[in-house]
C-alpha cells in the first residue's frame, strides 16, 4: 500500500450481504478508507460527485444501471469489478477496469487489487491546479476553480480580465487566449467566441448561438454569453 495517504474508495453492490462483507475487507487494509457504500447504482451516479474519492469497487449485476453503465459514468476513476460471474471479465478489461474479482472476494485478492489501484494511482501526473501570472498590480497565483469566465480587455486587447467566482476581477497582462488555453485545464474550459473564454462549470443552458451560465448579474439575471459560429463545433463535442 502507499505511504504517503490514504487512499478512499466508494463500494456499490446491490445485495447488502455482499456489500457488508467487501466493506469489512476494506477495513482490515491498513491505508484503505471507505468513504460510502451503495446499494443502489442511480443513488451512486446522483451522489458520487459530491463525494472525494480515488476508485470503485462495483459489482456489475444490478437492476437498473449495470456496473458497466456506472463505470462509463466514472470513467475518470479506477474502477475494480466484484461479481460472482466470470462471462463479464472480457467486456471488464475492455473498459480499461484496473482488476475484476469473482466472489466470493477474500482479504488476499482485494488486497492484490487495492495494490494494482494504488501503483495506477501512484503513476498518474501531479495535477496542477494553479498558475502564476503577470497582472496590473505585480504577481498573482492564480487558482484555476476559481475562474467563472475570461474576456479581452476594453483599453488593450493583449490584456484579459478573469472575472472569479468570489466577484472580484483580475486583469492579466500581456497574455493571449491560445496562451492561456495552453495553461488551463483543457476539461475545465472552453473558448467560445473571438473575446471570451469560459469555466464549463458555469453553462446552464445553451443553443445554437447563446449560453445561459448559471451567474447572475447585478439585476438578479442570468448572465448570457455568445457562442461564436467558429466556435460551436468544439463547444458542442465538449457537452455532448
Amino acid at each position: 500500500m502507499r505511504s504517503e495517504r490514504n487512499l478512499k474508495c466508494i463500494l456499490l453492490d446491490d445485495e447488502i450481504p455482499s456489500l457488508r462483507f467487501l466493506k469489512m475487507l476494506c477495513e482490515q487494509i491498513p491505508g484503505l478508507e471507505v468513504v460510502k457504500t451503495f446499494n443502489d447504482p442511480a443513488i451512486l451516479l446522483r451522489e458520487y460527485g459530491t463525494l472525494s474519492f480515488d476508485f470503485c469497487i462495483l459489482d456489475i449485476e444490478m437492476p437498473g444501471f449495470n456496473g458497466f453503465d456506472v463505470a462509463r459514468e466514472l470513467k475518470d476513476f479506477p474502477i475494480v469489478f466484484s461479481t460472482a460471474y466470470k462471462q463479464y471479465a472480457s467486456d471488464a478489461y475492455d473498459i480499461n477496469a484496473v482488476d475484476y474479482m469473482r466472489k466470493p472476494i477474500s482479504l488476499q485478492r482485494l488486497q492484490q487489487a487495492i495494490m494494482k489501484v494504488a501503483q495506477i494511482i501512484d503513476n498518474q501526473p501531479e495535477i496542477v491546479s494553479f498558475g502564476q501570472f503577470n497582472t496590473n498590480k505585480g504577481k498573482t497565483i492564480l487558482y484555476f476553480d476559481q475562474i467563472n469566465y475570461v474576456q479581452i480587455a476594453e483599453v488593450d486587447s493583449r490584456d484579459k480580465k478573469v472575472y472569479l467566482a468570489d466577484g472580484s476581477i483580475i486583469l492579466l497582462k500581456n497574455i493571449s487566449f491560445d496562451k492561456l488555453l495552453e495553461i488551463l485545464p483543457v476539461q475545465d474550459f472552453i473558448r467560445i467566441n473571438k473575446k471570451e473564454l469560459i469555466a464549463a462549470k458555469i453553462v446552464k443552458f445553451f443553443s445554437a448561438d447563446e449560453i445561459t451560465s448559471n451567474l447572475l448579474d447585478p439585476q438578479a439575471m442570468p448572465i448570457l454569453f455568445n457562442l461564436g459560429e467558429s466556435y460551436k463545433r468544439m463547444f458542442f463535442e465538449k457537452f455532448s
